[in-house]
């Protein structure tokens, strides 16, 4: 590898190491930010791994399956699992109890009679999943599952039938799950298959939640780059005079650069290994909150055990540090390279252009990149216009901040002012790498905390309309709903209210027909605007307050008067996008071969799956229809609610009806809510952390070196604290110009989650919102760094100092 002798490779290393011995300060700073940044990386790389290895077993774990119910109604036993496994039937028992308190729902379950169901055929899959009021069909296969009892909620049945034994009997609930036979006829006359979920259908929701955890890592890995270069390229920088020293006493650049390959190595493996440790307690740390968030609102218990993988985080953070502290021997390489080709390439694409067309080349970045975004119809495409924007205001912001300090100290008379906006320039430019990874961490905090805030209201908001319903009521298998809606309808505290309505859902037909908003004839006649497509259709009635507390994304003046007259339908967010429609427009259906042609009365929000969705009120819905699912929803208390259930039972001629307590769901899930966004608050302000220590390092290393430079103030007759006190300006107006820069791009980023990735990736969007609270809070973060420095600088004033050797030393205007 070497082509020296070991001996002269000793010699040279212990040299050119020396640097580090009389400024322990920068090697410490290396080593501290490369520690710092394989942590922060690790532990998001590492959570997010885990969770959505989570996801995966906890959307077999919780997926909607069939069960088992009696004809009789009665409850079911031990006596049922029994004769089913000897009937030769794949079934598994679900125990659930609930603890007294906020001790939370855990579920009993057996691995070993559920070992059946790893040899189910996996469900296939399902475009038209059923709204939240209804589980979904029972026949649908049940999917390959295995319990893992690696911790709550999931724990052993034995444990379950013990605790249940000191728990109320109405919160205790035992269920038959069950993967359906073939023939169905298999199946003892006795049960009756019934579909069965655990509550809404969020999957989704935990989908755009990792996504955003994504795209958090690869923005760590970014400035994690940045920073990591900013450190190393300041070390490289001051030993430039060693390294001419060595040339001029034989030393091949070659030789230099093999042995500062093996130092940058050796420091990296030193650094890296514990990073990566303190990045996995990092993860430990915070997956308490995390899973807990998952389990309560996403369905999804981070219960997943994960293998120790140490290589992974090892080997790409060796790489990035290799690929950063290397890159300026790698653009030589590439220079060689080059210049043997037989068309050689011109130096300026390699070397770059100099100072003067970087703005062009960020204006034609930007615009670029914010031209795609808006028009992008591809997630790609949008990800590849961020990465554009992201790298022309990297581009600009030193140069933006340098020029207008030019500026502002042409225009000033004032001796120091002008001083101090030169000097401004000066450190935009050498502090450039360490300025743009605060500017993208400080954008990156403020769109996460912009699109956590929104998607918490959001979300609750949506679970609160979905939810509105105290109680739930499933229409049991040949039982008539009519009769039950008139008989609700005559109760008369139901009549005052108007707390309730009836639920149907199937699915409806849409034909193929011309987008309203092409003016082209030819593609008008072709209809090949909207295409045929099966979707969701949700009938409801009668209309009452549980139902005009929705929020609508957009309708005419009077929607819900509209659509209880039967005069029109209402659509999801998603089904707007895709077919396309608009509020007006006449949506044609098809119900039991019945068509229907009638206007679109508003569009809803409707996240958590991509399914598009019709709402109907039910009075339109044609004899020969037949609901896949039909429920009722209820307000009331819960002494009314006993009345209500003995009636319906009495009215059906059953021993018992479903009965699912919404109440709760909501409470259960509002009382972790807080929680919810835990990981990615802790990483964006770790990653805040980060950049601010990189920046404050940096900022400490570079001052410290002119320190010499800022001693000649006292030269001119200013006292010591005065010459602190510029120092303060200047650092603070340059902490606060870099966050100034970042608010911009962190108000597009944040809109660029909310309108472009999520509608593209998930079919539905959230609304945009600033919040200039945070704001304010970013900008004392910057105060305290620029303050920090200050202080840090008030020991670098007294004494002596080293001075400039050379006019190089000094690099000319840049004194």
């Amino acid at each position: 590898m070497f082509l020296f002798p070991a001996s002269q490779f000793s010699t040279l290393f212990s040299a050119l190491f020396s640097h580090y011995r009389r400024h322990p300060l920068q090697l410490l700073a290396l080593a501290l930010m490369i520690m710092l940044a394989t942590m922060l990386w690790t532990g998001v790389n590492h959570l997010t791994t885990q969770a959505r290895a989570s996801l995966g077993q906890s959307e077999q774990a919780v997926a909607a399956r069939s069960q088992l119910e009696r004809i009789d109604g009665q409850a079911l036993t031990v006596a049922d699992f029994v004769t089913l496994r000897r009937a030769g039937l794949c079934v598994t028992p679900w125990l659930e109890v609930e603890r007294p308190g906020q001790g939370g729902r855990l579920v009993g379950v057996d691995p070993l009679a559920a070992g059946c169901f790893a040899q189910a055929a996996p469900a296939g899959s399902n475009n038209s999943p059923e709204p939240i009021d209804s589980p979904e069909s029972s026949k649908e296969p049940a999917p390959a599952w295995v319990p893992v009892l690696n911790g709550e909620p999931f724990i052993d049945i034995s444990e379950a039938v013990a605790l249940a034994q000191n728990v109320a009997p109405g919160k205790v609930s035992l269920s038959l799950l069950i993967v359906p036979p073939e023939p169905a006829s298999a199946l003892p006359a006795d049960y009756r298959m019934t579909g069965f979920s655990l509550g809404p259908d969020t999957g989704e929701l935990g989908d755009s939640f990792l996504l955003n955890l994504d795209a958090l890592g690869f923005l760590v890995l970014l400035i994690t780059a940045l920073l990591l270069r900013s450190v190393y390229q300041l070390g490289i920088a001051q030993r430039r005079d060693s390294f001419a020293l060595l040339q001029r006493f034989g030393v091949m650049p070659s030789a230099i650069n093999q042995v500062l390959l093996v130092e940058i190595l050796l420091l990296a493996l030193l650094s890296v290994v514990p990073g990566v440790w303190l990045g996995r307690l990092l993860a430990g740390t915070v997956s308490g909150g995390f899973g807990q968030a998952l389990d309560s609102l996403f369905d999804t218990p981070l219960y997943a055990s994960q293998s120790e993988n140490w290589l992974t985080p090892i080997a790409t953070m060796m790489a990035i540090v290799l690929l950063v502290c290397l890159a300026q021997n790698v653009r030589a390489l590439l220079l060689r390279s080059a210049a043997m080709l037989p068309f050689a390439l011109p130096a300026k694409f390699l070397t770059g252009f100099g100072v003067r067309p970087w703005p062009w080349l960020a204006m034609s970045l930007a615009a670029a990149g914010l031209a795609m975004a808006l028009m992008a119809q591809s997630l790609p495409l949008v990800f590849f216009a961020v990465a554009l924007v992201f790298a022309a205001t990297g581009i600009a912001a030193p140069f933006t901040i340098a020029a207008l300090s030019a500026t502002l100290a042409r225009k000033t008379q004032e001796p120091l002012a002008r001083w101090r906006h030169t000097e401004l320039g000066v450190m935009a430019r050498r502090l450039a790498l360490p300025l743009v990874a605060l500017q993208f961490a400080l954008a990156m905090v403020l769109a996460v905390q912009a699109l956590v805030t929104v998607f918490e209201a959001t979300f609750d908001e949506w679970l609160g309309q979905r939810l509105a319903a105290d109680y739930f009521i499933e229409v049991p298998a040949g039982a008539s709903a009519d009769a039950a809606a008139q008989w609700l309808a005559a109760q008369p505290e139901l009549a005052q209210s108007g707390d309730w309505h009836q639920v149907v859902s199937g699915v409806a037909q849409l034909p193929a027909a011309a987008d309203p908003k092409m003016n082209d004839p030819k593609v008008a006649d072709s209809k090949i605007g909207r295409k045929a497509q099966s979707v969701d259709l949700l009938a409801l009635g009668p209309v009452g307050p549980l139902l005009t507390m929705w929020s609508l994304q957009a309708a005419d003046d009077q929607p819900w008067q509209g659509f209880a007259a039967g005069e029109g339908v209402m659509v999801n967010e998603q089904l707007a996008r895709r077919y396309p429609l608009a509020v007006g427009d006449t949506l044609v259906l098809t119900l039991a071969n019945t068509r229907l042609e009638l206007p679109v009365l508003a569009i809803y929000a409707d996240y958590g799956r991509p399914a598009g969705e019709v709402l109907v009120n039910i009075e339109l819905l044609p004899d020969e229809f037949v609901p896949a699912f039909e429920s009722f929803s209820i307000s009331t208390g819960a002494s009314d609610m006993t009345t209500i259930t003995d009636g319906l039972q009495r009215l059906w001629q059953v021993e018992s009806v479903r009965v699912r307590d919404n109440k709760r769901i909501r409470e259960l899930a509002d009382a972790v809510f807080d929680q919810t966004f835990l990981l990615t608050r802790a990483m964006t302000f770790v990653t805040l952390v980060l950049a601010a220590v990189a920046l404050l390092i940096m900022g400490w290393v570079f001052f410290s070196t002119r320190a010499w430079y800022f001693r000649l103030l006292q030269v001119w007759g200013l006292t010591k604290r005065q010459v602190l006190a510029q120092l303060g300006q200047l650092a603070l107006t340059l902490t606060l110009s870099i966050t100034l820069l970042a608010l911009p791009l962190g108000v597009w980023l944040t809109w660029v989650l909310v309108h472009r990735i999520n509608p593209l990736a998930f079919g539905w969007s959230l609304p945009m919102a600033i919040y200039p609270g945070f704001w304010l809070q970013l900008g004392v973060v910057s105060v305290l760094i620029g303050l920090s420095i200050t202080l840090l600088m008030r020991s670098q004033l007294g004494g002596s100092g080293p001075k400039p050797v050379s006019a190089a030393s000094l690099r000319g205007d840049e004194r």
